[in-house]
């Protein structure tokens, strides 16, 4: 299965997204994680540690390929049109993170917009850096991406700083040192199991 992270708007975990569905997949079977993005973000992370997946630069995709089961792709941001037309084609489903605040969902619906003028079937929306409660942002962005036919993940990811401290240290959130830790693993398990049951 090869998986694309992607994104109109940057700060919104797309990095942190491809790496921890990666992380996912690799329970399961061989995982590759491809860095895209020009900014080298997931190479960074497992450079400061230790990832337990491969990331390679995409220039060298096509000699690894076959090795792995899974392939995640982490791809720059704000990809133009043809950039997103090749990204649905090359993929078996399309990840779009995005955060519940206005400039954030603006740039998902434009990228919506896109995808549906392209006739792309294969991508869902996953809301991130979710706030907690009292915040009832996750649940507002949710109900209005819902009526607007939006496809969706039905689970989220909470914004927890054992993301960040995960990325600093070089590793998956599984093991950041941080009591809130197995909680925000859990939320990306609950994500992976919905694209691979």
């Amino acid at each position: 299965m090869i998986v694309t992270v992607a994104s109109f708007k940057g700060g919104v975990g797309k990095t942190t997204t491809a790496v921890h569905l990666a992380a996912h997949l690799q329970q399961r079977s061989p995982t590759l994680l491809v860095d895209g993005d020009p900014n080298r973000s997931a190479t960074g992370w497992t450079q400061r540690g230790e990832l337990p997946f491969k990331v390679i630069d995409e220039r060298l995709l096509a000699r690894h390929a076959r090795d792995y089961e899974h392939i995640v792709i982490d791809t720059q941001a704000r990809p133009d049109l043809a950039d997103l037309r090749t990204l649905v084609e090359g993929c078996d489903l399309l990840v779009l993170p995005s955060t519940p605040d206005v400039l954030a969902l603006d740039a998902l619906r434009q990228t919506v917009e896109a995808l549906e003028g392209i006739g792309a079937k294969s991508y869902r929306v996953l809301l991130t850096i979710v706030p907690p409660r009292p915040s009832h942002d996750g649940e507002e962005a949710r109900a209005m991406l819902k009526g607007s036919g939006v496809p969706l993940f039905k689970n989220h990811i909470s914004r927890r700083v054992a993301f960040q401290k995960a990325a600093l240290a070089g590793v998956p959130v599984s093991e950041a040192k941080d009591p809130r830790a197995a909680a925000a693993w859990k939320e990306y398990e609950a994500v992976g199991k919905e694209i691979v049951k």
